[in-house]
């Protein structure tokens, strides 16, 4: 259980992601299946569920079907959609102030690209006051010329891990 009012934070689980006819993300349908069921445990406990959509050239031109918010997961009335143009969910975004206005202080975080847009809110999470959860089988990314995916992803989630965030496996969040 976590202390305090919770959100869960779902950060670019959008189509671009599943997209790519040469590379597909680590653990893709375990990881899908561990975010659908957050979104579960979260619309059952009326915790607000906050969708963050990377808005940007290509893939993720507004409008664009690889821009939309997975299928899966889509948004239900009422739930918090923010467009972001960084890396970063706070920055250029009302992600903080809708946060306050909620009464929110407890992060549920989980989504894509592990060592980009996750790595990036969960540091400035911490740094603006936030406690968060890091859903260690609810995040992924792709394999790299020089690192596999699944190194990127244990590597931030030791060092993020204890630091910056609590890390729990999904059967373990609780709202």
């Amino acid at each position: 259980m976590i202390e305090g009012k919770s959100a869960l934070v779902i950060i670019d689980v959008q189509e671009a992601m599943f997209s790519y006819p040469d590379m597909k993300l680590h653990n893709e349908s375990g990881v899908m299946e561990s975010i659908i069921s957050l979104l579960a445990k979260a619309r059952r406990a009326e915790v607000p569920v906050v969708y963050i959509q990377h808005t940007s050239d290509e893939e993720y031109t507004k409008g664009t079907p690889t821009w939309q918010i997975s299928s899966r997961i889509a948004p239900r009335e009422g739930e918090v959609i923010i467009e972001k143009p960084t890396w970063d969910a706070f920055h250029l975004t009302t992600l903080h102030d809708v946060l306050q206005e909620l009464g929110v202080n407890k992060l549920v975080i989980a989504g894509m690209q592990t060592e980009f847009c996750l790595d990036t809110t969960c540091r400035r999470s911490y740094s603006l006051g936030y406690s968060s959860i890091l859903v260690e089988d609810a995040h992924s990314t792709f394999d790299q010329p020089h690192i596999s995916s699944k190194e990127i992803i244990d590597h931030h989630n030791k060092v993020l891990g204890g630091r910056f965030v609590t890390l729990q496996k999904e059967s373990e969040v609780q709202f």
